[in-house]
């Protein structure tokens, strides 16, 4: 069965959409980032991000609450302003 999911603005726009079978956030991220979508201010709170190649992505003011961000790759990642809090940064990669 597939499953779309919708990567939203902190204001409740939607930033990107992808649908496929068992889709899951990070698929959705991952294919938002290879499309070249603008994920500022995107509402990631809570989202499992592990092993994520995040590298280069605008994130700036993000939500990123909470977010299990084990081992992602977040070299070249703009970060300014983002919402860290609680987050699992353990053993993150990237220069």
């Amino acid at each position: 069965m597939k499953t779309k999911i919708q990567i939203k603005s902190l204001f409740g726009n939607v930033l990107f959409e992808y649908e496929k079978v068992n889709n899951t956030i990070k698929d959705t991220v991952i294919k938002a980032l290879e499309s070249s979508a603008d994920l500022r201010s995107a509402d990631l709170g809570g989202a499992d991000l592990r092993s994520a190649n995040l590298r280069s992505a605008n994130l700036r003011s993000a939500n990123l609450r909470s977010a299990d961000l084990r081992g992602a790759d977040l070299g070249g990642a703009d970060l300014g302003g983002a919402d860290l809090r609680s987050a699992n940064l353990a053993i993150v990669t990237g220069k």
